[in-house]
């Protein structure tokens, strides 16, 4: 797939209509992973409109968004920038292939918060 493509479908896994964010950043102002991020919740938006999925999903920032959804929250807009970072971290994860946890690596992971635990198996079972 090509950049268009892969942002396309993105949005379309997301439900999100990036072009209705006004570049005000409250939700990147908001977000606790903030200086963690390379690209930040109100980047990755403006990115997949763009064409910067490659980018985006070459980032570790995909992996450093906690899901806590503030971002959603702050958003005057509806935009909910969280879903479209699920989206291109679940893309990624797809083109890469493979399940990425297994049932039995749970016991290992028990300093992991539940919400993780939750969203790994949802993701990575099917």
């Amino acid at each position: 797939m090509n950049e268009k493509q892969w942002a396309r479908e993105a949005l379309t896994i997301s439900g999100v209509h990036a072009e209705r964010c006004m570049k005000c950043g409250k939700c990147s102002g908001a977000c606790p992973s903030y200086e963690f991020m390379e690209y930040h919740p109100h980047q990755f938006v403006d990115m997949i409109l763009k064409g910067g999925f490659e980018k985006l999903s070459n980032s570790q920032s995909v992996y450093k968004c906690l899901s806590c959804f503030v971002c959603v929250e702050r958003c005057p807009r509806s935009v909910f920038p969280a879903n479209i970072i699920e989206a291109v971290r679940t893309l990624t994860e797809r083109s890469i292939g493979g399940d990425k946890i297994a049932a039995d690596m749970i016991s290992e992971m028990d300093d992991a918060p539940q919400q993780l635990l939750m969203e790994a198996f949802r993701k990575f079972s099917k």
